[in-house]
């Protein structure tokens, strides 16, 4: 029975080797490889990777190259097969990072390399593709303590851990509902630095610890944008420089965001410096 198996896989994967892709199935997995790599793209993945998945998840496919081109809003990409070309653009909505899409994406790669799926699996496989969040309460949670334990690591006392403990969970679920609510990021980042610097304010409007300076920064940790920076330096030594300075742009705008939500608070409660 096994060797029956083996026989009939042999025999697809050499008439699939030897099928005719004509014009119109390879402007789909054209379409096809493009929704996978703007996929990737809108949820964080780096340039590098996106551009190698493009390339296998063609050659899978049976195009004899994917070349592709990357900027921050969009993606181009052309296959080429027996000097024929493909060309489609796509334009790119960048959504919240999530690690297990990238994961998905080349799991289903992976998957097409070794069983030789055609492009309708792939569309189809795709569409049950979706972001594995964690419990947005355990999130919640795990923030107040990395916040606090950071507020911690610096000197605080008792005090001082728990009053960024809480402010730092409050303020991470304003940021939460602004998401949900589709504010746009810059403006989530700098509501939640203000509310998040009002929170801690308490430790030296009510003298509740002898460490507020700790508590004001702590609290705002949950809002460094790490991530965007990592990848804007990783795309920039690797070569991909358009895609290295719109990371880097984005990620300094939101810097510059919670500054200013740091600022107004300061101003509002007429705070002089931490």
């Amino acid at each position: 029975m096994t060797f029956k198996y083996n026989l009939i896989i042999i025999l697809k994967n050499f008439l699939r080797k030897e099928q005719i892709i004509d014009y119109e199935e390879q402007s789909k997995i054209t379409r096809v490889i493009i929704k996978a790599a703007v996929l990737m793209l809108e949820f964080g993945a780096e340039s590098i990777l996106i551009e190698q998945t493009a390339q296998r998840l063609g050659k899978a496919l049976g195009v004899d190259s994917v070349e592709i081109s990357l900027i921050p809003s969009a993606i181009v990409l052309t296959t080429l097969l027996k000097g024929r070309s493909a060309t489609t653009t796509r334009r790119v909505h960048h959504k919240p990072i999530n690690m297990s899409i990238v994961c998905d994406v080349q799991k289903m790669v992976i998957e097409i390399e070794k069983d030789k799926h055609d492009s309708d699996w792939v569309t189809t496989h795709m569409k049950n593709i979706q972001p594995n969040y964690y419990n947005r309460w355990l999130v919640i949670l795990m923030v107040g303590l990395a916040c606090a334990s950071f507020s911690y690591l610096y000197g605080a006392d008792i005090w001082a851990f728990a009053i960024t403990f809480i402010s730092s969970s409050i303020a991470m679920y304003i940021r939460q509902e602004l998401s949900k609510k589709r504010f746009m990021l810059i403006l989530t980042f700098g509501i939640t630095a203000f509310i998040a610097t009002l929170l801690s304010s308490t430790s030296l409007l009510f003298n509740l610890t002898n460490t507020p300076n700790v508590v004001f920064a702590a609290s705002v940790l949950l809002l460094v944008p790490g991530f965007p920076f990592v990848t804007s330096f990783l795309d920039g030594f690797k070569g991909y420089l358009s895609m290295a300075w719109g990371r880097w742009l984005q990620a300094s705008l939101l810097t510059i965001a919670t500054c200013m939500g740091i600022i107004l608070a300061m101003s509002v409660l007429n705070i002089k410096g931490w």
